[in-house]
């Protein structure tokens, strides 16, 4: 069985995030969805929010699999038994990017192979970070993340402005 691995931080999942886990499974029996816990970043939305967000997204797809992670990504790889792990690139800048990561993690796992994919060129300039702002700003984002969790992320949006 061929297995890999989409990892990211998911904040908040978007459909270029579903894009690639949708190639992923045309060409791949498993895949794994991580959401990989950065202390670096400071996501708008908890380790449970996302979670609960990219399984309602994957839901109706029982070869995926979501998951978080505290740690390395190779590590994940090997826990798995998973060899390859799948980039999604917008542009050259991702793909600079994510080969200066590959070359790095190569020398920590060296049986793990970098599949770079594409997403479709109308996903092209949705990334989590630029959602994150519109919404910080109450902008409408339904254009740009999946439909499954709309409403979700509204509701957690109403619940952290409460909390404020």
């Amino acid at each position: 069985m061929k297995k890999c691995l989409f990892a990211g931080t998911f904040d908040p999942p978007t459909l270029g995030h579903k894009d690639v886990v949708m190639k992923c499974l045309e060409l791949f029996d498993e895949v794994l969805v991580a959401i990989l816990i950065n202390p670096n970043k400071k996501p708008l939305f908890s380790v449970e929010e996302r979670l609960s967000m990219l399984k309602k997204v994957f839901e109706s797809y029982p070869n995926v699999r979501v998951l978080s992670y505290d740690g390395l990504t190779v590590d994940l790889l090997r826990r798995e038994g998973v060899r390859f792990y799948v980039r999604g690139i917008r542009n050259g800048t991702d793909y600079d990017y994510e080969a200066q990561l590959n070359y790095i993690n190569v020398d920590m796992y060296r049986e793990m192979i970098t599949v770079f994919l594409p997403t479709r060129q109308e996903f092209l300039h949705i990334s989590s970070g630029l959602v994150k702002d519109a919404l910080r700003f109450n902008k409408d984002v339904d254009r740009y993340i999946p439909e499954e969790i709309r409403g979700d992320l509204k509701k957690y949006l109403q619940e952290k402005k409460r909390d404020v």
